[in-house]
């Protein structure tokens, strides 16, 4: 899926949007807004980007696991090479590399949560003054419907595109909201 970025001001306009897209076989996980206007968000009923998602945790994590695995490698290896294993067996060894593999993609998760996403880094300066940010996942097939939904909305202001929510991650995700409204 690819993603489309608009700008807006109104998070009335975002909320019509919102609607039109739905309405036109977009589905509601296909479409976030991103604002620091949190309240305004949920009181329009926007679907807005959760918070882990707009932190760096889960790039942050992945590059704090590939360094625990070189610190995992490094400790398999040195308990080989120094003849450690015959005394004591791998065991200890395994164990502490699971230990600095689990430590370092911990770490990892600590700081990216201090940072921004790194896709959103480029719209601070616009939702820092007041601005708001909408997201759409779409496949090749809903580009048309995307066109014909946004020409209306003259105020949207496209800022650009980038890698949307894989499509199984969609289909969990109308699955888990369809099983949620049939449940009494």
């Amino acid at each position: 899926m690819k993603r489309f970025y608009f700008l807006a001001d109104k998070l009335d306009k975002l909320n019509a949007v919102q609607q039109d897209l739905a309405d036109n076989g977009i589905s509601k996980p296909q479409i976030h807004v991103l604002s620091r206007d949190d309240s305004g968000v949920k009181k329009h009923q926007l679907n807005d980007v959760e918070a882990v998602l707009r932190k760096d945790v889960v790039q942050a994590m992945e590059r704090g696991a590939l360094v625990g695995l070189a610190a995992a490698a490094l400790v398999l290896a040195v308990g080989h090479y120094s003849g450690a294993i015959l005394q004591v067996g791998w065991t200890p060894f395994v164990f502490l590399s699971i230990v600095m593999l689990g430590f370092f993609t911990w770490e990892g998760g600590l700081f990216g949560i201090q940072q921004p996403h790194h896709e959103f880094k480029r719209f601070d300066q616009a939702l820092a003054s007041g601005r708001h940010l909408l997201l759409i996942d779409i496949d090749d097939k809903d580009h048309n419907t995307l066109n014909r939904v946004t020409a209306y909305y003259p105020e949207l202001e496209f800022s650009g595109t980038g890698n949307g929510s894989p499509n199984w991650f969609i289909g969990l995700q109308n699955k888990w909201r369809n099983f949620v409204e049939v449940m009494p």
